[in-house]
């Protein structure tokens, strides 16, 4: 390596750590006062018709929604798409208090007898019948920074659901350290982009990536908060980071736009 190469490349890594080290000091021992991070299950119903989502719909309202907070999950989330293309998809979000408690609940819920009774219907849908087309589920892990899934006010709002993609495990972990220790999620929070949950993905297609949730009282307020996210001053900082450059370590970006169903919990 040439030396002025060299002394760039030193540069620019000391430049970074000295603007993580500042950015992030009034944040320096959250993730090591917090209690261990939540898991979450993130659910993509496919459905095909009014049938199914009213079966789907019913079976969260009626049986798994009361089942899962007895065991822990006390905040569950089922949602529909806004202004689906098509028959829409439908989301669930289950947090679990630990990796534990997601790997027990199979077995809880078998052996849960008003569960079983409440989704009888959906639990035994016949196949020539099915409940649905087809589940894709992830297992995401919470951020060090936000450990814990932040419920909203309860009014009419929508959600914001994001899948960040990297071309690669390390490019993966360095955009989660940009939320982190970089700053991204204060920012956030500041410029009124309202987190719900950020987790990286443990299991799940499109890995490796990180997928969180925002939310908004509309459109309108959606589309103002991302634009001073984008023009504030902190976030041109870290985004300056050669390390952090979206082209090094994000190689596809999903959005998906959901508004919640009547009976869920955020």
């Amino acid at each position: 390596m040439k030396r002025r190469t060299f002394v760039k490349t030193s540069l620019a890594s000391t430049t970074a750590a000295g603007f993580l080290a500042s950015s992030s000091s009034a944040d320096a021992g959250i993730a090591q006062q917090n209690p261990g991070p939540e898991f979450y299950e993130l659910r993509f119903y496919t459905l095909k018709n009014g049938r199914q989502q009213k079966l789907v719909e019913s079976y969260f309202q009626q049986a798994a929604i009361p089942a899962l907070n007895r065991l822990g999950s006390k905040t569950v989330g089922v949602f529909t798409e806004y202004l689906p293309q098509g028959f829409t998809t439908l989301v669930a979000v289950i947090p679990y208090p630990s990796l534990d408690a997601y790997l027990k609940a199979p077995d809880q819920l078998a052996s849960d007898t008003a569960y079983q009774q409440a989704g009888a219907d959906y639990l035994n849908a016949t196949a020539t019948e099915p409940a649905y087309e087809r589940i894709e589920s992830s297992l995401l892990k919470a951020f060090a920074y936000m450990p814990k899934l932040e419920v909203p006010e309860k009014k009419p709002r929508i959600f914001e659901l994001r899948r960040y993609e990297s071309h690669s495990e390390v490019a993966g972990k360095k955009k989660i350290e940009m939320f982190n220790e970089g700053g991204e999620i204060a920012i956030f929070k500041r410029v009124g982009l309202t987190p719900v949950f950020f987790g990286e993905t443990l299991i799940g297609p499109h890995r490796p990536n990180l997928t969180y949730m925002l939310t908004f009282d509309d459109m309108p307020e959606h589309d103002r908060n991302w634009k001073t996210f984008g023009s504030d001053p902190e976030w041109k900082k870290i985004s300056a980071i050669p390390e952090y450059a979206n082209a090094r370590i994000v190689s596809n970006i999903t959005r998906t736009f959901l508004v919640p169903t009547a009976f869920s919990q955020i």
